[in-house]
């Protein structure tokens, strides 16, 4: 009896899998509910090639966020009592691409920092000439669930910024779920890391199947932040079942024709950003621009020693106000 083929993923393992199985394992379905009979009915589940007549837009605009902790705090309240709290950097920017040009520039980039706790007392902190605002956060405030609350004045951070870049004609593609940012005009949530499976075994030996440069039929999540999806492999070579394979989103506020349309443009828009496994440990998912883009972003950052050094001065020197 000969065992399973084995892959390996392209991937370099500091960054986790390109497909992340759940662990009832890679084939356990999501119970979120899944409509895959929008584009085709789900019989007739192929892959879709490029499409006659479907060109990529003049101008595709890439953004993304990073974010760090630079501190844990704990305050000491006046009743005793005790919250802990993070000190957090994070930062936004875009990166317009010309494809008429063939030049790529970053349009816009913006910092922001804030002090998140649940505590009732907390007050701003001031390093010099760098602030943490307090972001007050709900319940108990758990130290293992604050950095997720970063997450929310760092998608606005994203929405301003793209929004002052944007152009008629354009496409938008933001790297991760759409989330609250479903309501931007031709836009695209571009997911990486394949965390869950939505399909039945029988459509996912379609996703699995696909060849470079082809992408899966739209159908629709019924999740709280759902909307229309497709599965799309980039330029890769062969091996695992899912490499190169990315997700999209598009708003569920589209018609399914309109969704359809731009899981086209998509298909030829994205796979010539396709990083490659000698420049990048993430390749070829981690689009070249995005790659760019998170490296500047993290230098704007700050340095981390410096800003934890001007954190604990502050806050014994009466830097909290």
């Amino acid at each position: 009896m000969t065992g399973p083929q084995l892959f390996v993923d392209a991937w370099d393992p500091s960054y986790g899998a390109s497909f992340e199985a759940t662990p009832g394992g890679p084939v356990a379905p999501s119970s979120t509910q899944v409509d895959t009979d929008v584009e085709l009915p789900a019989v007739d589940w192929r892959a879709i090639g490029p499409r006659a007549g479907v060109a990529a837009p003049h101008v595709v605009l890439l953004v993304d966020g990073v974010r760090r902790i630079d501190a844990s705090v704990w305050t000491a309240e006046e009743d005793g009592a005790s919250y802990p709290g993070i000190a957090a950097s994070y930062a936004a920017g875009v990166v317009r691409c010309d494809l008429e040009r063939g030049a790529a520039e970053l349009a816009g980039a913006r910092v922001g920092r804030g002090l998140f706790t649940a505590s009732p007392s907390a007050q701003e902190v001031t390093c010099g000439q760098v602030r943490y605002p307090v972001h007050r956060v709900g319940g108990s405030g758990e130290l293992s669930k604050l950095p997720a609350a970063v997450q929310a004045p760092l998608t606005a951070l994203e929405v301003a910024v793209s929004d002052a870049a944007r152009t008629d004609g354009d496409l938008l593609v933001v790297d991760g779920p759409l989330r609250a940012r479903r309501q931007l005009p031709r836009t695209l949530g571009y997911i990486k890391t394949q965390h869950s499976q939505y399909l039945d075994a029988r459509l996912t030996a379609v996703v699995t199947g696909l060849g470079s440069g082809q992408r899966s039929p739209v159908f629709r999540l019924g999740t709280a932040w759902g909307g229309w999806s497709w599965y799309l492999r980039l330029p890769v070579a062969v091996g695992a079942p899912w490499a190169g394979i990315v997700r999209l989103e598009c708003s569920p506020d589209l018609e399914p024709q309109d969704a359809i349309a731009l899981a086209d443009l998509s298909l030829v828009t994205l796979p010539r950003f396709a990083s490659s496994p000698y420049k990048d440990p993430r390749a070829p998912q981690n689009l070249v621009p995005i790659a760019g883009l998170e490296r500047r972003l993290r230098g704007m950052l700050g340095d981390a020693r410096l800003l934890h050094r001007a954190l604990t001065m502050a806050s014994r020197s009466g830097g909290i106000r």
